[in-house]
């Protein structure tokens, strides 16, 4: 008999049943349930979002024997060892299971939580592989005393490397003596900003000679709503002295008044933006000032605005207040998240959860990251759609079980 899952692929289930399938309510093993709410997950456009959604608050018995068995379908341990996918809780299964490869535990690794770098400094397996250990060096939530015990480990697989190894250490430390370094974090913004400025301007070339000279247009028209007095004076420019004039004026007649050189000309950051066109506003968003970048995560001009978050100067709290805004494009949202330094900010994750304006996929993904107050919170807002309210209390309610019964 045909499992229900080669039914699925198929597509051979009528609409009515792919929902059942979608929120894992099929009479079949809890791992087929699991490999089918993957499948859904990964291939179906119509009902990969509540398969997903489900998933995110799949039974935790049923999710841990899958996570811990070495046959378990390959592409439901990718997916469960996904940064974008992992619970938590099955980490530690992963990590032992030898059917989850180096390379994705790397990248568990390179981006993980202090509570995941314990789990995974727990590991038996862990210390034997030498990227994941690599990775966890790179990590900054690494806490001094643990990065001592892996740089022993590291040590270990150099040394072990390096016997095997035909090439002599002497190729190898020239060969490192070429490689480029990274810039110092201190000092240096301008050099930093400049070549921000050069890398972003030749990636984006086509979309900047597409927009023109398009000019400032905040979204949610907030300049509009609060005029353009509001925002304080942050440059000032000396005014040119003014040209001879052409003939004498006749004697008794006033004089024109010359204005004296050095004569400061008062302009806020709106009027500076509203003089520029798009490359000039992307200069001043990849080099500007933090009012300035405020203004300009508006802009209606997705490649000037997309450019403020590459900006080097940009602080976490200004991130932290960019994905609670409901006047920025939805592309501005999306690529939040894409960033690995923005993503370890937790207040940056809940904010982008509770901003109505968030997509509904990516709010559902980022949900699992969520603390219990949070989604407690997050249950009661109804500015959010109804969707991202009904998992968020499920994964509540879950967390209180669970901590009831510990």
């Amino acid at each position: 008999m045909a499992r229900m899952i080669d039914q699925i692929r198929a597509s051979k289930l009528p609409s009515n049943m792919m929902q059942f399938a979608a929120r894992g309510a099929l009479q079949v093993a809890p791992a087929e349930n699991i490999e089918i709410l993957v499948h859904l997950a990964r291939h179906n456009q119509v009902f990969g979002g509540l398969a997903r959604m489900t998933l995110a608050g799949w039974d935790e018995k049923a999710s841990l024997a899958a996570a811990a068995d070495p046959q378990t379908p390959r592409e439901v341990l990718e997916y469960l060892v996904s940064p974008d996918n992992l619970r938590p809780v099955l980490l530690p299964a992963l990590l032992e299971n030898p059917s989850v490869t180096e390379p994705q535990l790397v990248k568990v690794a390179i981006g993980a939580s202090k509570e995941s770098i314990a789990a995974m400094l727990k590991s038996v397996r862990v210390p034997s592989l030498k990227g994941v250990v690599d990775a966890l060096r790179a990590n900054p939530y690494l806490d001094k005393d643990k990065a001592a015990e892996l740089r022993v480990l590291s040590s270990a697989h150099k040394a072990t490397s390096a016997a095997d190894d035909p090439v002599p250490a002497a190729e190898h430390a020239e060969a490192s003596s070429e490689a480029p370094t990274s810039a110092s974090p201190e000092g240096g913004d301008e050099t930093a900003s400049d070549e921000a400025l050069a890398a972003y301007l030749k990636e984006h070339a086509r979309d900047i000679q597409q927009e023109g000279d398009k000019p400032f247009q905040a979204i949610g028209g907030i300049v509009e709503l609060l005029g353009a007095d509001y925002f304080p004076v942050t440059s000032s420019a000396e005014a040119p002295a003014p040209a001879a004039p052409a003939a004498v004026a006749p004697v008794g007649a006033p004089q024109p008044q010359a204005k004296k050189p050095g004569v400061v000309v008062r302009e806020n950051a709106l009027q500076k933006i509203s003089h520029l066109d798009v490359k000039g506003r992307i200069q001043l968003a990849l080099k500007g000032n933090k009012e300035e970048r405020s203004l300009l995560i508006r802009d209606g001009t997705k490649v000037v605005a997309l450019a403020v978050l590459e900006a080097p100067k940009l602080s976490d709290g200004e991130v932290e207040k960019f994905a609670s805004q409901k006047n920025v494009l939805e592309s501005v949202l999306r690529q939040i998240p894409l960033k690995r330094r923005f993503m370890k900010n937790y207040k940056v994750v809940r904010n982008l959860v509770s901003n109505p304006r968030t997509p509904l996929d990516l709010g559902l993904g980022l949900m699992k990251h969520l603390l219990g107050p949070d989604l407690k919170n997050i249950s009661g807002n109804k500015e959010v759609s109804e969707t991202v309210r009904k998992l968020a209390l499920k994964m509540y309610k879950q967390k209180e079980d669970q901590a009831a019964k510990k």
